[in-house]
């Protein structure tokens, strides 16, 4: 009934929370999303050189090593914001993310320190990677617990709302760059700067955070929070179906996004030969289309439910994701086709993550249950994806990659078809 009445009188949206909130998981992403976009510069400066595509493949392993340690994040952080609160666990990891920022622009090279470089960069990502699998799980939670059940939709937009500014911001400072210095330059020194800008950015994420106030069923479930026993087991035991529904779904999710916003520019460039400022403005351009989309996409599930955005999707996807690898190559008209389509076509998905997500947990277990069973997916699936996609170009079997995405498309509708829709209902 109050609900209603709001709807009644017109909602006014917390502008000031959602911003502190989103803002925060903005800069998360910026300081992942420029580790890949910026991988094609710094591969060769922590390992030896002389085998260009063999150091990226290790930059990319380290990338993918440093997903693994994300379950355990989301396992930590999750169970911390489950109950200590959504707030102090904020707090924690973008003071990890932006440490790791800090210290990979930091870092010494293979010629300065040999394998001690590679090692270093690999703890970095190890913070950054712990740091992030708590992120996700416990920004969703908090903007779907925040939510008003016929707007969580809108509400849950803002969360990629800010990630796609972060990669877009990410992705023009990888177009200025390329534009305005040399490759040389680039590779010697300029890579270092958005990981620099990351960590300064990270303390205006810090203050903005502390603003926020903890969510109200939050408060009212802690006590139920901290008398499960083996809360991970019991997610597998009283919610396997949701388990389910959640891997499934993410798998698919989590391949968009690494091969849209990490693996493309650099098969783009080293693999179809593209010209690296085409590939940036490219993926610029769809970026800001990816924003664009994501509140009306986001309203367009409170009115019409979850469930079908998410079919058209996932079907549209496996169709379509085969045809648009040919155009990756030389030339900015094909570029945009392949980024603008399959953003777009994602944004279906991303409007409305977190209200998918935490619709699947009751709050006692939302912060674990996302952050242990979304992040072990996304260690499976996303954080290999750039490996495996440069693996299988240097092998000359690139095409592969893009059916496999294709098949993991087919899966997800069919796990998608088993979920209930649930625009407007209650949390747990």
């Amino acid at each position: 009934m109050a609900d209603a009445t709001t709807e009644r009188l017109g909602h006014r949206l917390p502008v000031k929370k959602l911003f502190a909130a989103s803002v925060g998981n903005a800069l998360e992403w910026f300081d992942w999303t420029i580790y890949a976009t910026f991988s094609i510069y710094f591969a060769s400066e922590f390992f030896p050189k002389g085998n260009d595509a063999l150091a990226l493949i290790n930059t990319f392993a380290t990338y993918a090593l440093a997903f693994f340690f994300r379950p355990l994040g989301g396992m930590l952080l999750g169970r911390f914001a489950d109950v200590r609160g959504r707030k102090p666990a904020m707090i924690l990891t973008i003071v990890l993310m932006a440490g790791g920022s800090v210290a990979i622009g930091l870092l010494p090279t293979f010629d300065q320190v040999g394998w001690l470089a590679p090692i270093l960069l690999l703890l970095a990502r190890v913070a950054q990677g712990l740091s992030l699998g708590g992120e996700v799980s416990n920004a969703s939670a908090y903007l779907g617990e925040i939510a008003p059940p016929a707007r969580r939709g809108r509400y849950s937009a803002f969360f990629y709302i800010s990630t796609g500014s972060a990669v877009l911001i990410a992705s023009v400072l990888g177009f200025v760059l390329a534009r305005t210095m040399s490759k040389a330059d680039l590779t010697a020194y300029g890579w270092r700067i958005p990981f620099l800008l990351g960590g300064v950015l990270g303390i205006i994420g810090l203050w903005l955070r502390r603003s926020l106030a903890e969510t109200e069923i939050f408060e009212e479930k802690k006590s139920t929070a901290r008398r499960v026993e083996r809360p991970l087991r019991t997610t597998l035991r009283e919610h396997p179906r949701a388990v389910v529904q959640l891997v499934g779904f993410s798998m698919l999710s989590t391949l968009c996004y690494y091969t849209f916003f990490s693996a493309l520019t650099s098969f783009a460039v080293k693999t179809r030969k593209a010209d690296d400022v085409d590939v940036f403005l490219a993926l610029s351009i769809a970026t800001a289309l990816f924003v664009a989309l994501q509140y009306p996409l986001g309203a367009l599930s409170d009115r019409f439910g979850r469930k079908p955005q998410l079919l058209v999707w996932s079907a549209a996807t496996a169709i379509l994701i085969v045809p648009l690898s040919t155009l990756v190559r030389p030339g900015l008209p094909g570029l945009l086709v392949v980024f603008c389509v399959g953003l777009c076509l994602y944004t279906a998905m991303t409007s409305i993550a977190p209200a998918i997500m935490s619709e699947l947990f009751p709050t006692e277990l939302r912060g674990l249950g996302i952050g242990a069973w979304y992040n072990l997916t996304v260690a499976l699936f996303g954080g290999t994806a750039p490996l495996v996609l440069t693996a299988l170009s240097d092998a000359g079997l690139s095409t592969l990659f893009f059916w496999y995405v294709a098949a993991g498309a087919v899966i997800a509708f069919f796990v998608i078809r088993t979920l209930p829709e649930t625009k407007g209902s209650d949390l747990r």
